[in-house]
Formats: structure tokens, sequence, C-alpha cells
């Protein structure tokens, strides 16, 4: 619930939030079966770490990035992943007349320049880890337009995801109801009413740094290595 000083506060801190996150969490099931976390953005990384420690599974980070309105530099209206998958926001292309080819076109350069440029810098240019047959949470720390999670579940599905859920602590609920239909389901404590901003929503909000996101995937790298040495 908010708080009752700012009924806009729904956590403390993202501590807070991941422990309300994963309190919705079918925990039990996700441990009994072969899961892999995966943070689909830089600030989704904090909470993929918690999720795959509350359940011991494997942790990794999916590489995204937005491309933007040629004539609204601000207003994002289609996402590119690091498998090359691409998510158009029809309504805004159309609305902006925005050709196909162009978002095509600065996917691939975006891909090139930016994404591959992501890959290096967190992973040292590595793959995602293997997803098929196996239960996937794709977890971020907020869900806005809905762009960035839709294009990591193309990722995923492309890459033979056996299950797929959603974990974020808030989002909007319009964009809730639209996510159910394309997973098998969304874990979320908060689903609110017009959606406004992600600080807006904590009493302490922080942004992590290169440094905090890179510890907690190289500290995730050498446990999956572990896993895999066990297994073989």
């Amino acid at each position: 619930m908010p708080s009752n000083l700012n009924p806009n506060i729904y956590f403390e801190d993202r501590q807070d939030a991941s422990r309300q996150l994963i309190d919705t969490l079918p925990l039990e099931l996700l441990s009994q079966n072969e899961t892999v976390v995966i943070g689909i953005s830089e600030g989704g990384v904090f909470f993929a770490d918690q999720i795959a420690k509350a359940v011991d599974a494997q942790m990794d980070i999916l590489l995204t990035e937005p491309i933007l309105a040629p004539n609204n530099p601000e207003v994002a209206i289609a996402m590119v992943s690091e498998t090359e998958e691409v998510v158009m926001h029809k309504a805004l292309i159309d609305a902006f007349e925005i050709s196909e080819d162009y978002v095509y076109g600065e996917a691939q350069r975006k891909y090139e320049e930016e994404v591959l440029t992501y890959v290096h810098k967190y992973r040292k240019g590595n793959s995602l880890l293997s997803l098929e047959g196996k239960y996937v949470v794709l977890a971020d720390e907020c869900v806005e337009t809905g762009l960035t999670m839709l294009v990591a579940l193309k990722s995923v599905i492309a890459r033979g995801a056996k299950n797929i859920y959603i974990a974020t602590p808030i989002l909007d609920h319009t964009v809730y109801q639209n996510l159910l239909s394309v997973c098998d389901e969304v874990f979320c404590p908060h689903k609110i009413q017009d959606y406004i901003s992600i600080e807006y929503y904590y009493k302490q909000f922080e942004q992590l740094d290169f440094e905090a996101i890179s510890s907690i995937i190289k500290s995730h790298e050498i446990k999956n290595k572990e896993a895999k040495q066990r297994k073989q």
C-alpha cells in the first residue's frame, strides 16, 4: 500500500521493492524447475539478482536499445534487442508518419553501434545464457509502455524458452492487461492507473552505476560457470 504521508509512495527503496515483488512470485515452482532470471535493463539487473538468489536460479542481462522518432528524439517508437529482434509501437509510427524502412534501418544501426557495445561492456562479448526448454523470468524495475518487455519476450521466445514470466515491482494497469496475453503470468505487487515515472513511487531512489551492475553480473557469471561444471 502507498505511504500514509504520501499516497504515491509504494516503496522505501529498491530492497523494499524487491521484497514486495518476491512475495508475489511462485518460489516453489521456480525453484523446482530449471529457471533463468533475466534483467531486461540496467535497473532490472538488481531485481533479477534478488529473484535469482531467492529461487537459486541462473541470472543474465538482456541488452536492448530504443529507436527514437526522428522528429521527436525523446519518444521511443521501437526497441531492438541483442538477439536482433525488433518491436514497434505501431500507433506512434503511424501518428508520426514514420516508415518501417526507417525503423529497421535505425534498428540495425543501434544494434551495431550501441547494443553490441553494451554486450562487450557487461558480458565481454559472450552470448546470452541458453534458454532452450527453461523457465524464464523477465525482470525489470518498472514497465511503462511495455516496449522493452515486449522485445525481451520476443527474444526469449526465439531462444526456445519453455515458460515465460514477467516480474516487476510496479507497472501501468493497462500495460499489465496487455502483457497477460503474451506470457504465462505477470507478477507485480502494484498495478496502477496513469503511471508517471519510477522515481515518483519511491521514498529513496538511486540509479545503479556501472560498477554496481557489473559486480552483480560478474557474481552470477561465476555461479553460472560453477553450475555448468557440476553438470559435466
